[in-house]
């Protein structure tokens, strides 16, 4: 911090060098710019295809992914099917508004998400969806 002294009352005046301020926030917004987006996408899935239609605050919901192999992922966490009940009665307890998103790999059985459909349910979550990737329209469809 520099202080200039005032010729005329003869008191010191405090300033703040704001420059060495303004780098460092520039550069901790375009790390976190960077870095958001990597925050935000899970598992690597190939999802089929659906709707344009989303889902009503979908990035909030926490995403329940299914890869090719029948593994299950809450987040980026592997959890065995044994574990999955007690783990989402948990999360319904921390916040019973919850919502569930379903993210299933093309190449994943159709019945390894129709179970974890049913652990939500008998979890007691309302609200769960299921992850698309949206349909690429031709002009002819239209």
């Amino acid at each position: 911090m520099f202080v200039k002294k005032y010729k005329k009352y003869g008191h010191n005046k405090p300033e703040i060098n704001l420059t060495s301020m303004i780098d460092v926030m520039s550069i901790l917004m375009s790390v976190f710019m960077v870095t958001a987006p990597m925050l935000t996408t899970g598992m690597s899935i190939d999802l089929p295809k659906g709707a344009k239609t989303a889902i009503q605050d979908a990035e909030k919901a926490v995403d329940i992914s299914i890869d090719k192999s029948g593994n299950i992922f809450i987040g980026k966490e592997k959890i065995s099917k044994s574990k999955l009940k007690t783990k989402l009665k948990s999360m319904l307890k921390q916040n019973p508004s919850m919502s569930i998103v379903i993210s299933g790999d093309t190449k994943a059985q159709y019945g390894k998400v129709i179970e974890v459909m049913g652990e939500l349910k008998s979890a007691g979550f309302k609200k769960v969806g299921l992850k698309t990737d949206p349909m690429i329209q031709n002009k002819k469809d239209k």
